[in-house]
């Protein structure tokens, strides 16, 4: 009995207007994948050794001035001023480096061959949030006397492409500096503390040698208790790096950011702005597509009020009635997703051969975007042509009741 009503309302569909449908919907579905799966796909370009998405950080510190340094003027940061800095628009969360204030040197050697290297160097501290390796091994135990240490990536940079290629000396790894233990003895207070410094991370981001936080506060507390440990440097993550206002703001406090930060951050921000705006066009398409469709129904509908008063007349129920129309919509949906699905497949096949030679560090990732995305997209669609094709009909009954 389905198949006698398919063939009754089936006369008079507009094979023109369900072709536009389907090519505009598989137009913006395409561009809504692709848009979602290729950002996912560059992220790691951008936000290599971070979760997600890499935040943008910016590392603000006062302006040395010469005037300044003969007068003696302190360079920290109050208390005041890092609240300031944290109420302004642009800012989401600020980070204060806490500096070493006890004496802290660091020898290396092999005993075996009788080579010993010695020297003085500095600490810092910055919240567990702002660490931008992995924090499985950063803690720190008073018991076992075992510091974990961050130096910045570009140290083991110059040493490998400046001082050891000039003096013909091996090249380290970082694996194999992640094995090396430092021999770190700290000064302060009259104590004297020996610990064993082990190399955990590489940072991209922090321009320092830094240690945990609570290993500072107590190493601070405990060897330097008469001295206040205010800050010269902050991190700040931004909300949007290409804010003119952070500009204005820090020249207005005399303010610095370490060079090419923003530069970095302002490539991220435009990432997310670029696939925002081509998302956005997607979506716009696919409702065009959507509205095509309804209306080409509705059309549809009209040409067969008469028919579809007579089915309801003898029986059939609306929901019976409107069952082919939603079965089409549906259909449709299915074959858009799945073509859609396949052309993004193809594409990204396409440029993963250029971004692997342009990057062979990132990793390969997954059609999950895709998958994910389609399939939700095609439910919300499918459901809301049937949700509105049964109202109508029920219109259409009620009316004709």
């Amino acid at each position: 009995m389905n198949n006698l009503v398919w063939k009754l309302l089936r006369q008079h569909i507009s094979i023109g207007q369900l072709t536009g449908f389907f090519f505009a919907n598989l137009f913006g579905m395409v561009i809504v994948l692709l848009s979602a799966q290729f950002y996912k796909d560059v992220l790691p370009i951008f936000t290599e050794g971070d979760s997600f998405m890499k935040k943008d950080y910016i590392i603000a510190t006062k302006k040395i001035s010469t005037l300044g340094t003969f007068a003696g003027k302190n360079n920290t940061f109050s208390p005041e001023e890092i609240e300031e800095l944290k109420q302004q628009s642009f800012t989401r969360t600020v980070g204060a480096f806490t500096p070493s204030q006890f004496k802290v040197s660091a020898g290396l050697g092999m005993q075996e061959a009788g080579v010993h290297l010695s020297t003085e160097m500095f600490f810092e501290a910055v919240p567990d949030e702002f660490v931008d390796v992995n924090l499985d091994k950063w803690y720190f135990d008073e018991n076992t006397h075992t510091l974990p240490i961050i130096i910045p990536r570009n140290y083991l940079n110059l040493y490998n492409f400046g001082f050891a290629q000039s003096r013909n000396l091996p090249k380290l790894s970082e694996g194999l500096m992640s094995l090396i233990q430092m021999d770190i003895l700290m000064k302060g207070n009259g104590r004297v503390e020996q610990y064993k410094g082990n190399i955990v991370g590489f940072s991209n981001r922090l321009n320092t040698i830094l240690v945990p936080q609570s290993f500072m506060d107590w190493a601070n507390k405990n060897l330097a208790p008469d001295r206040q440990a205010d800050p010269s440097r902050l991190i700040v993550e931004v909300n949007n790096p290409a804010d003119a206002s952070i500009a204005k703001y820090f020249q207005q406090k005399g303010y610095e950011t370490e060079d090419g930060k923003l530069d970095a951050g302002k490539t991220t921000y435009f990432l997310r702005l670029i696939v925002g705006i081509v998302l956005a066009v997607g979506l716009f398409i696919s409702l065009l597509s959507f509205y095509i469709l309804m209306l080409s129904i509705f059309l549809l509908l009209q040409k067969n009020t008469t028919k579809l008063e007579s089915l309801l007349l003898i029986g059939y129920s609306p929901s019976k009635v409107a069952l082919p129309y939603q079965t089409l919509t549906v259909g449709l949906n299915i074959v858009v997703m799945l073509l859609s699905i396949g052309i993004v497949s193809w594409t990204r096949a396409s440029y993963l051969e250029t971004l692997n030679s342009l990057f062979p560090q990132i990793p390969s990732g997954s059609l999950w975007p895709t998958f994910t995305i389609g399939i939700l997209l095609f439910l919300l669609v499918s459901f809301i042509n049937i949700i509105i094709l049964k109202k109508k009909m029920l219109s259409i009954w009620m009316h004709n009741a």
